[in-house]
């Protein structure tokens, strides 16, 4: 804070009478140190302090409340993925449920047991070899071939040209 001066003096009025300074070192008093509460900081004032100091403390509330909401938001989610896989559970669960449902029946238990070669003596057990060609589209059995299915319908040029050269592509 710059050092401001009292009220000028008027023009009859006398000049404060001041001390003489003491004529040399010889004086036993030690000098009276000056006042540093008038000074300020490297040119900074008790007022700018206080303003400084209130800008800190108004940043770290607002630092610590966006911290505190980005913690909030993070929850948020967390909370949304925990009922996401709670559902998800619930509907495995269901799922379980019906499956357990499924092979305690009578039905499933006989027809697992053939598996084992368990059925009846007029069963005739057989499996498939792990590298057999596909059914083809047409055969017995085949939606194609079924009851009541519509044949493909061709046109006569693609017949004869079946006839002449074969089925393909």
């Amino acid at each position: 804070m710059p050092w401001h001066p009292g009220p000028a003096p008027s023009a009859d009025a006398a000049p404060p009478a001041r001390e003489p300074a003491p004529a040399g070192p010889s004086s036993d008093a030690p000098a009276p140190a000056p006042s540093l509460a008038d000074l300020g900081i490297a040119g900074i004032s008790r007022r700018q302090l206080a303003w400084v100091g209130l800008a800190v403390l108004a940043a770290w509330i607002v630092v610590g409340f966006a911290g505190q909401a980005a913690e909030a938001s993070r929850m948020a989610t967390l909370v949304d993925a925990a009922r996401a896989r709670n559902a998800a559970a619930t509907e495995e669960a269901a799922a379980l449920r019906s499956e357990l449902a499924l092979v305690t029946q009578e039905r499933w238990i006989l027809q697992q047991a053939r598996a084992y070669q368990l059925g009846s003596r007029k069963e005739r057990p057989f499996a498939l070899a792990p590298g057999a060609a596909p059914l083809p589209a047409d055969a017995p059995g085949s939606p194609a071939r079924r009851l009541g299915a519509e044949p493909a319908r061709s046109s006569p040029l693609e017949g004869w040209l079946e006839v002449l050269f074969g089925p393909g592509s």
